[in-house]
């Protein structure tokens, strides 16, 4: 075991180096080359060689790049980072936002909305985007969202139904709620934040975390929020668990936990991480795996660069709140490990791009890079900026 002077020191070496990354690479390339200065908003993907590829573009994608750019200014980008704000959200509001105030899944080639009903993903962004960007001057359309999501989707055994068909309810799109309503709580306390905080928490504790797999949090539910063994939109994935989920929802918990003086929801933070880290971090590749099955076995060794992402700020989260030297030291050791995992995907000839997919022999998925990990990115560096004791914040 390094000695602790040596982690720290490695720490703040990684977070000097992914910040310089951050700030002098990846947010300059996704706004000369991955913003659409002709039709507005942002490409879905820069392929390798560092073009734009053109396709179909997901409401998610835009709310994440809104996200990206806010918090880059944030974090001292000196770029038009208001510019890239703006940009982006003239191009959702306008072209997203449906009548009823929900916002669209995705919008073609041609710029017609498809993608079906509005699914509750979509609209947990759409949240995220517009806290980030504006605050309290886009709080109205932000209650819209949540007033149209409590008269219309409201699960009839709690939470919100997140699919037309039904078939299968997801953990997933409410964890992102949950990460929505919090930041909409920091800046907008009277409005109906704190509630829907709450609910999405009491549910994950009864609902989403399995007693019967070890405390684990799983994925896939029927309307009952059952966990959906069998259920035709999980196949047979009912069991599901993703290590990097319980490391986000474990960071999304201990914040929650805090605010709310609840030590007994900061243990089932930890509890979960435990889980991600005992069972799903593959030491041979150095990389935390995408699924495990219900007895912790590894299930899809294929693994995504978001999961190391969520890996980093989960260890960063939970060791900035930690009393204990020595666990603080374990979790900031942990961090390190999933800094390097992240530099993996990093590793291009264009910098400023990354790759998505890693695959189980240890070779890479042939693809352009997808702008949707950049949200996943720099949140977990802006957690590194500001952690204690690694050259941020003191």
């Amino acid at each position: 075991m390094p000695p602790a002077r040596d982690v720290e020191a490695e720490l703040a070496s990684q977070r000097e180096r992914l910040l310089r990354w951050l700030l002098d690479d990846a947010l300059p390339l996704w706004w000369s080359v991955g913003a659409d200065r002709t039709g507005g908003g942002f490409h879905e993907a820069i392929d390798l060689a560092g073009h734009p590829v053109r396709s179909e573009r997901r409401a998610r994608v835009q709310a994440r790049q809104i996200f990206t750019y806010a918090v880059g200014g944030e974090l001292g980008w000196t770029g038009p980072w208001r510019e890239a704000v703006a940009h982006g959200l003239d191009y959702y509001i306008g072209r997203y936002r449906r009548p009823d105030g929900l916002f669209w899944n995705a919008i073609g080639v041609t710029g017609e909305p498809i993608g079906g009903e509005p699914q509750l993903y979509e609209q947990a962004f759409a949240l995220l985007a517009l806290a980030t960007a504006s605050g309290v001057a886009e709080a109205p359309l932000a209650e819209a969202i949540v007033e149209r999501l409590y008269a219309e989707r409201r699960g009839a055994a709690g939470g919100f139904t997140g699919f037309s068909d039904v078939r299968v309810y997801q953990s997933d799109p409410h964890m992102h709620l949950l990460e929505a309503a919090l930041a909409w709580e920091q800046i907008a306390p009277g409005g109906p934040w704190r509630r829907l905080a709450d609910e999405v928490v009491e549910l994950c504790l009864a609902r989403f975390i399995a007693p019967e797999h070890g405390g684990a949090l799983l994925e896939y539910f029927d309307s009952t929020w059952m966990p959906a063994a069998g259920a035709p939109a999980a196949g047979d994935k009912g069991d599901a668990i993703w290590p990097g989920h319980q490391f986000e929802w474990a960071g999304l918990l201990e914040r929650w936990a805090l605010a709310r003086g609840r030590d007994d929801v900061r243990a089932v933070a930890r509890r979960l991480y435990d889980i991600g880290m005992r069972h799903g971090i593959d030491a041979q590749r150095g990389v935390a795996v995408f699924e495990l099955a219900g007895d912790f076995s590894v299930r899809e060794p294929r693994t995504r660069l978001w999961v190391q992402t969520e890996w980093l700020k989960a260890a960063l989260i939970l060791a900035r709140s930690e009393n204990d030297p020595e666990r603080r030291r374990g979790y900031h050791r942990d961090a390190v490990a999933a800094a390097r995992a992240l530099t993996l995907f990093l590793d291009l000839p264009v910098r400023g791009l990354w790759r998505d997919k890693f695959l189980a022999d240890g070779t890479w998925a042939d693809e352009p890079a997808p702008a949707s990990s950049f949200y996943h990115i720099i949140d977990a560096l802006r957690v590194l900026a500001q952690s204690p004791g690694v050259g941020g914040n003191k």
